[in-house]
């Protein structure tokens, strides 16, 4: 930031309010560097944020809903700040994304075809033997 945007520089409590985030999340973000090229410190010790910091943790906010990593968005930004436009690699982190989320479904479809085969074999009152030798009769057949 230079110093003669200090007088549009924003304090955290500003960034906070209007970026809808924590002070303590935009203290966070400036402390691991994603916020590096948005923020200097003034004279004094606080942080004073240039305007485009709002764009910047916009960015953060949607990448992170979207499944993105801290790491993954901090790359991406490293990217952007060396002057590159990051849409590849963003793309990349995305269809990742969708890959792992096709696996979780495919895993859950057949947790629930498990559970909806013990339904339909379940035994309200199953016979004395079972009971006898199971926890649970339902769930541990012979």
């Amino acid at each position: 930031m230079q110093t003669s945007l200090a007088s549009h520089a924003l304090r955290v409590g500003e960034v906070a309010q209007q970026s809808g985030l924590p002070t303590k999340t935009v203290r966070y973000y400036d402390d691991i560097g994603l916020l590096t090229p948005t923020v200097e410190r003034s004279p004094s010790g606080y942080r004073l944020f240039s305007p485009d910091v709002l764009n910047r943790l916009a960015f953060i906010k949607q990448a992170q809903s979207l499944g993105l990593s801290l790491d993954e968005i901090r790359q991406v930004l490293q990217v952007r700040d060396r002057g590159d436009l990051p849409c590849g690699e963003v793309r990349h982190y995305l269809e990742t994304k969708v890959d792992a989320i096709s696996q979780q479904i495919q895993s859950l479809e057949a947790l629930r075809n498990d559970l909806q085969n013990i339904l339909s074999g379940w035994e309200d009152e199953p016979s004395g033997d079972r009971i006898a030798h199971t926890i649970c009769p339902n769930l541990q057949k012979d």
